[in-house]
Formats: structure tokens, C-alpha cells, sequence
């Protein structure tokens, strides 16, 4: 199983200059095993998707972690949409009010969108999850409820000999007096339990978080205490604020790692970049 980068920010993407080191697109992560794709959302990353697989594959399976723009509005612009030969498996979170297929129409279709959802020639097929499991291209796919404003789902994405747990948009509970409790308490635990690569969202520092409690983002110290709970091997802090700079984002981990030890790495996630899990 590869894990590929395609976006990193969170909310817009940014078009700053200094943030091309770490990258400017929102979400978006490919994911390749036994030569099948899976997108992971849609952002602007999007468009970054490997083209020798966009162009030899006919099957394509992408599982949305909600519907908040910025991890859609790349969606429209895929081009095996408007393949009539192509299939297009949508994946995302069933909600009490409206079905994923509404919500796909309002955002593809004017004036938001040139082409409407419902016009699309590929043969498209839209799957409700909530705390599903379900296969997909030799991958075990895990989705479970996460906090976020909205229905969000979180991923744990396993074979024969690895785990992969996203969770780009997750607040694990409101504020940080809950540590102590029992970890089954603490949201998306179960997803990145012992993953051997955990992507997950630290939009803002400690001091950002203060004033931004119950808006369904962490802070560093939040995804970090997350992933040292949940035992993973390898933290990669991800949904970075589209106006945090390269330097900014440099200097906010050196500064919160300093001379304190971890028992898994941790990196800032980086557009290109590619882990390879096997």
C-alpha cells in the first residue's frame, strides 16, 4: 500500500509563494494497492493525481470525509467524470437530513458549477457510510463517525500487513481536560489504534486552539496526544492553516517538539510526498 500527498491545507487553498515547500492545495491523498487507486477526498490536491493511473484505469472509487467545500471543490474538475467508458464509486457519510446525492447536486451545478452532478457521463454509483467496513481493491476500509461540524467520517485503510488511519478534520474531544478519561471515550480512537501511519489534523497551535474550541479542528498538542494514545508508529500533521507560512509551520514544530521525546515520528505533511507502507 502507497500513500501518495496531494494537498495539505485546510479551509482554501493557499497561493502564497512562501507555502510551496509544504504545499498549498486542500485535501486530497491517493492511495495505490495491487495497481488500484483509491482518492482519499477531493480537494484542489486533486489535480495532482498520478497520471499513468488516471489513464489506464477504468474503475475509480473516492471516499469523501464530508462535505465542507475545501475537500470537495476539486471534484469536478477529475476527468474520468466525464468518461462515459469510466465507473465512479463516490464514498461518504450518510447524514439524518439529507442524502449524499443532494448534496453532491447542490455543489455540481450552477452557479457553483457549469455541469450538474446528474450529467456527468461516467456510470456513477454513491455509497452512504457511517461505521461501515467494506473492500475495496484488496484494502480493508474501516469509516466510523469522527467530531466535526457536520457528518465527518474518519478512515482506516489495512492490508495483510499495514494501517493507515486518516482523520484530516477532527476535533478528538472539546478542549483539553479529557485526557484522563477512558480512551473509548475519545473520538476516531478506534480508527488509528496501533496504525502504522496516522495523517491527521493539527490546523492550529496551542494558543489558535484557546479561542477556536468546538470548531472541529486540533491543535499539534491535540493530534499529538491522540497519536501517542493511539500507539500509531507515525504521526503526519496534516490541514495546515492556509495562512501559516513554510518558516511559520517550521518553527511551530521544532518549537513544540524541542527537547521532548516521542515514541513515534512525526512530520509535517508535504505535498508529493510518498510513503510506501509495504
Amino acid at each position: 500500500m502507497k500513500i501518495k500527498i496531494l494537498g495539505t491545507r485546510g479551509s482554501l487553498p493557499s497561493t502564497n509563494p512562501e507555502t510551496f515547500r509544504y504545499g498549498g492545495n486542500t485535501a486530497c491523498i491517493e492511495v495505490v494497492n495491487q495497481g488500484h487507486m483509491i482518492i482519499i477526498d477531493a480537494g484542489t490536491g486533486i489535480l495532482k493525481l498520478s497520471p499513468d493511473l488516471i489513464a489506464t484505469q477504468t474503475k475509480y472509487d473516492i471516499l469523501l470525509t464530508h462535505l465542507h467545500i475545501d475537500h470537495i471543490q476539486g471534484l469536478g474538475f477529475l476527468k474520468p467524470l466525464f468518461n462515459p467508458e469510466n465507473e465512479v464509486h463516490i464514498w461518504g457519510p450518510k447524514s439524518s437530513s439529507r442524502t449524499l446525492q443532494y448534496k453532491l447536486n447542490r455543489y455540481l451545478s450552477p452557479p457553483l458549477f457549469p455541469v450538474h452532478f446528474r450529467d456527468l457521463p461516467c456510470k456513477k454509483y454513491l455509497h452512504e457510510i457511517s461505521s461501515s467496513t467494506f473492500e475495496i481493491g484488496g484494502l480493508q476500509i474501516n469509516s466510523a463517525y469522527v467530531n466535526h461540524p457536520g457528518p465527518t467520517v474518519g478512515y482506516r485503510i489495512s492490508d495483510a500487513n499495514s494501517v493507515f488511519a486518516y482523520l484530516p478534520d477532527h476535533e478528538p474531544f472539546l478542549g483539553n481536560r479529557g485526557w484522563n478519561i477512558g480512551k473509548e471515550w475519545i473520538s476516531g480512537i478506534g480508527l488509528a489504534e496501533n496504525a502504522d501511519l496516522l495523517i491527521h489534523d493539527s490546523q492550529f497551535t496551542s494558543e489558535e486552539y484557546f479561542d477556536k474550541v468546538g470548531w472541529g479542528h486540533s491543535s499539534i498538542d491535540q493530534a499529538v496526544r491522540f497519536a501517542s494514545i493511539a500507539e500509531v508508529d507515525k504521526l503526519l500533521l496534516f490541514h495546515h492553516d492556509p495562512n501559516h507560512t513554510d518558516n511559520q509551520l517550521d518553527y511551530i514544530l521544532n518549537a513544540y517538539k524541542g527537547n521532548k521525546s516521542f515514541g513515534f515520528d512525526i512530520e509535517l505533511a508535504v505535498e508529493g510526498s510518498v510513503f510506501d507502507l509495504n
